[in-house]
């Protein structure tokens, strides 16, 4: 019992910490509201489940083997970061501006845990912690627990923003916030950048 509490411990401490996918999900609740950004929540937890999984069953020793691929995958999310940041820094902030712009869905949030390096190092240390031998009973209990512990953090994150959407109705407060998100974003970017 003692491990299953410090796995949910792991869990919830590397879910609920700041990071590019939670705050997409505080943008996307502030912006489309609660129900429309759990679609972002779902694929984020999706994604990071099967990210965890893979791990667990090798992908790392993968990645070691190939460096063109593990270079390609840490560019691949430098951009990813910047193209958000980008649709973020640029929205008009008015909340009923453009019916055809839709929440960030399933496959961005699944998109963003793969491209994104907190959810690497989260998988890569939850797994060397936990199931380091691989012995896929250990690595399923954990990816179950996890997927919980990330839908709701993740989902946190996009409540907090449906609750800041009555204070940033105005565009202009709205074109603030999504402009300090989308630096948050491009810091991170950066961060990989010289990482």
């Amino acid at each position: 019992m003692t491990v299953l509490l410090s796995m949910a411990a792991f869990a919830l401490a590397a879910s609920i910490s700041p990071g590019p996918v939670n705050l997409v999900a505080l943008s996307a609740g502030a912006r489309y509201g609660l129900r429309a950004s759990l679609r972002h929540v779902t694929g984020a937890t999706l994604g990071f489940t099967l990210l965890l999984l893979a791990v667990g069953l090798g992908l790392q020793q993968l990645l070691q083997q190939l460096p063109p691929l593990k270079m390609l995958l840490h560019w691949s999310g430098v951009a990813f970061l910047l193209y958000m940041a980008y649709g973020l820094a640029r929205d008009d902030g008015r909340l009923d501006s453009d019916k055809a712009q839709r929440a960030p869905g399933l496959f961005t949030g699944a998109a963003m845990q793969w491209l994104n390096p907190k959810a690497w190092l989260a998988s890569l240390a939850g797994i060397g912690a936990f199931a380091a031998d691989g012995e896929l009973r250990v690595i399923g209990q954990f990816a179950a627990l996890y997927f919980v512990i990330c839908y709701l953090s993740i989902a946190c994150w996009a409540y907090a923003g449906a609750f800041l959407r009555p204070y940033l109705e105005q565009p202009r407060r709205m074109r603030l916030f999504n402009r300090a998100l989308a630096a948050l974003l491009a810091a991170s970017a950066l961060y990989l950048l010289l990482a």
